[in-house]
């Protein structure tokens, strides 16, 4: 499985992006698909994820503010981030999670996300 992450950049507090992750290769073996987020010196995060079935969960800190979603056509992730903050600011990464599997074990390459005026 092979995952293309796209759409960070620079934008300015109380604004909107939307991430696309693209998902390809043996795609009928994920059960679940997540976005993820670091910080130099932060733990990595799960900010959502959403499973074959539709079912959704978020970190505390985004609910409300964030939506995940998938475009089954397009084999395609989406995270719509809204009312973005500066702490909001870090790289985000798409990750799979196989059927035989309780870890996401494919990763995308990281977008970065940047919060600022």
């Amino acid at each position: 499985v092979q995952l293309q992450a796209s759409g960070g950049g620079l934008v300015q507090p109380g604004g909107s992006l939307r991430l696309s992750c693209a998902a390809s290769g043996s795609i009928f073996s994920i059960n679940a698909m997540a976005w993820y987020r670091q910080t130099p010196g932060k733990q990595r995060e799960l900010v959502a994820a959403i499973t074959n079935g539709g079912s959704t969960n978020y970190a505390e800190s985004v609910k409300g503010r964030f939506a995940i979603s998938r475009d089954n056509a397009k084999n395609t992730v989406y995270l719509q981030m809204n009312s973005l903050e500066p702490e909001d600011t870090a790289i985000y990464s798409c990750a799979a999670k196989p059927l035989y599997s309780a870890e996401y074990t494919y990763w995308g390459q990281g977008t970065l996300v940047t919060v600022s005026s």
